[in-house]
C-alpha cells in the first residue's frame, strides 16, 4: 500500500489549501480514508475522516465548518479543502487508511499512512 500527499505550502492566514493523496496497491473504494497532523513532538491529531463511499464525514472541532474532506474512488484519490487557514493549523498533514477499531481519532487504528505534505499558516 502506498499513499503519497500533495498540496501542501506556505499560506498567509485565512488563506486555503487543497491536500490531495493517492493511493495504490490497495481497493481503494472499500477503504475508508482519514486526514491527521503531527507537529514535531506532538501526538498525531485525527482531522478528518471519509468513509469508503464518501458517506458520513467526520471533522475535528478545531476544523469543522472550515474544512471539507472529499474523496473520488475513481481516481483513488482523498481531498482535503482547507479554507480560513489559522496559523495553529499549520503541521505536518498524513493520509491515512486500513482502519480497524472504533475511534477514528485515533492513529493507531490505521494500518498505513504516506509520509505527509507540510501545511505552513504565517500570520
Amino acid at each position: 500500500v502506498q499513499l503519497v500527499e500533495s498540496g501542501g505550502g506556505v499560506v498567509q492566514a485565512g488563506g486555503s489549501l487543497r491536500l490531495s493523496c493517492t493511493a495504490s496497491g490497495l481497493t481503494f473504494d472499500d477503504n475508508d480514508m482519514a486526514w491527521f497532523r503531527q507537529t514535531p513532538g506532538k501526538e498525531r491529531e485525527g482531522v478528518s475522516y471519509i468513509n469508503f463511499s464518501g458517506a458520513w464525514p467526520l471533522y475535528a472541532d478545531s476544523v469543522k465548518g472550515r474544512f471539507t474532506i472529499s474523496r473520488d474512488n475513481a481516481k483513488n484519490t482523498l481531498y482535503l479543502q482547507m479554507n480560513s487557514l489559522k496559523p495553529e493549523d499549520t503541521d505536518m498533514y498524513y493520509c491515512e487508511t486500513g482502519f480497524a477499531g472504533r475511534l477514528w481519532r485515533v492513529a493507531a487504528n490505521y494500518k498505513y499512512w504516506g509520509k505527509g505534505t507540510q501545511v505552513n499558516v504565517s500570520s
